[in-house]
């Protein structure tokens, strides 16, 4: 009898030491314009829920993601045997203007202006538009809310009417210059699949035109082109990057997968596919090293409308605007970060990068981008300005210095840092 009374309390002390602490209540605090209700929706932890601290770095850095959050902290207080767990937020600053600055292909002023919501009715919903100044005038809008219908599904749309000066590049080194105006409406679904994983689908309906404007066209190329097109697209995003303010620690890859239909002769259909893996490492209390490696590739390889571009904005600082293009590409963008003043709000960093690259060209074999043919290499400095409690304000300038033939160099400035 001795014995079987031993057991049952000990027994009964395992079950009591094995139950799981429960989370009593979870105060959100530091919430000025965002919706209580939106935060509670996202987070996983809920009151009356096991206490599960992974769950709660999880909720962390999720809210540390969100345009309208510039930092997000937990504390944990005992309450009995249960949990009261208060999450503290500062918020963005989420109305956020944006200029662009370059040299058109003309080699005059050319300029993109912004204005973005990013935090429309204090559900990080994000609205906004543009107008660009590219020898010609483009203007375009976007609404996106990732969180619209649930906590993991949402919908985007956006509407642009692109028109710029594109040169053209065919054999011997012949440029053409078109004017390409394009009009799309794009409208996209969201879904969320944890934490670290979420995709988008989407239809694409668009108008193209290109009217030849000057060069020696090359005998039988068409003075103008159009198409009507419908293009399917596809992204996916694996994301497990920090954020700490200017700092970023992590691994993040973004493909992007697009089928291109509607379209005929040098317009053709076509299936183009581009993957971004970016690496970030603090280095030290005060350094960041941040890498992007690019791989692109398009079927349309014939065609001298190449979808890829060397761009100053794009993927090599200095390069000058639409310089070349390409029908496959690898690009590697790798910086050194360092923040040599920092006080409240306020921070200056400088930047030492180099940005090189490799292209197929239009009709070209795959082995371009490994034979060195087509290899781009600059290395170059810049400077950040940047406002630690406005969203993405990342004021850059940088100075990139092309090494080889034929070799530009020139200064690159934006808002946000470059990846």
């Amino acid at each position: 009898m001795k014995k079987i009374l031993i057991s049952l309390i000990f027994l009964m002390t395992c079950c009591a030491f094995s139950q799981d602490a429960v989370v009593a209540e979870l105060r959100i605090n530091g919430l000025k314009r965002t919706k209580e209700s939106f935060i509670r929706k996202l987070v996983k932890v809920k009151p009356g829920a096991a206490y599960d601290s992974l769950r709660v770095a999880t909720d962390i850095e999720r809210l540390k993601r969100l345009p309208g959050v510039a930092n997000a902290e937990s504390e944990l207080q005992k309450e009995g045997s249960d949990y009261v767990i208060t999450y503290t937020i500062e918020e963005n600053f989420t109305i956020i203007p944006g200029i662009n600055i370059a040299t058109d292909n003309n080699d005059e002023f050319a300029f993109r202006v912004s204005l973005f919501e990013f935090n429309l009715l204090g559900r990080n919903q994000i609205l906004g538009g543009f107008y660009q100044r590219d020898v010609f005038d483009s203007y375009g809008g976007y609404w996106e809310a990732p969180y619209l219908f649930t906590n993991k599904f949402g919908f985007g749309i956006n509407y642009k009417n692109l028109v710029s000066q594109e040169p053209v590049f065919f054999e011997n080194d012949n440029t053409v210059n078109y004017r390409f105006d394009t009009k799309t409406f794009e409208a996209n679904l969201l879904y969320e699949f944890n934490f670290h994983n979420r995709a988008e689908v989407g239809i694409n309906i668009a108008s193209e035109e290109y009217d030849f404007l000057e060069g020696d066209l090359p005998l039988g190329t068409p003075t103008r082109l159009t198409a009507d097109k419908i293009t399917y697209r596809g992204e996916y995003e694996y994301n497990d990057i920090d954020i700490d303010y200017q700092y970023v620690s992590g691994f993040r890859s973004l493909l992007d997968v697009r089928f291109v239909t509607g379209g005929e002769g040098l317009l053709n259909d076509f299936f183009i596919g581009r993957n971004d893996f970016e690496y970030f490492k603090k280095v030290g209390k005060l350094g960041n090293w941040a890498s992007r490696l690019r791989l692109a590739y398009a079927s349309n390889d014939d065609t001298p409308f190449a979808p890829f571009a060397v761009d100053n904005q794009l993927n090599i600082r200095g390069a000058g605007n639409t310089i070349d293009r390409g029908t496959a590409a690898i690009v590697l963008n790798t910086e050194y970060r360092h923040t040599f003043y920092e006080k409240g709000w306020f921070v200056i960093q400088s930047n030492v990068f180099i940005d090189t690259g490799t292209w197929r060209n239009p009709g070209g074999d795959l082995v371009e981008l490994v034979d060195g043919s087509t290899l781009r290499f600059y290395p170059g400095l810049g400077i950040r300005l940047i406002h630690k409690r406005i969203f993405n304000a990342v004021f850059r300038l940088d100075y990139g210095y092309g090494i080889g033939d034929d070799a530009t160099n020139g200064i690159t400035f934006g808002i946000g840092q470059y990846f």
